[in-house]
């Protein structure tokens, strides 16, 4: 199961699972990429396991970004895993 957790100014999503047997979060990075104003061409996206930090599957991004993601993600971590304890932010009881 994928939670919404941010959505940024240009429409990047960042989603988390629920926290998974291992005790580990996959928080995935999507952004897409618009050949015009109105219609996607493709996704950029990249995923970080938590709380070992491990990035898979980048695609699209490039170094800059993904060390801006770095940082948002290390920013965000303990506020996600927790979140992802109680199954999304909505979801989430005595923030």
């Amino acid at each position: 199961m994928s939670y919404p957790f941010l959505t940024l100014d240009d429409n990047t999503e960042i989603t988390h699972s629920e926290l998974l047997s291992d005790g580990s979060v996959r928080v995935t990075v999507e952004k897409p990429v618009y050949r015009d104003f109105h219609t996607a061409t493709c996704v950029h996206t990249a995923t970080c396991v938590l709380p070992s930090y491990e990035w898979q599957d980048v695609r699209g991004f490039t170094d800059g970004e993904l060390d801006g993601f770095r940082k948002m993600i290390a920013n965000f971590a303990h506020l996600i895993m927790r979140c992802a304890k109680m199954e999304g932010l909505l979801n989430a009881k005595g923030f």
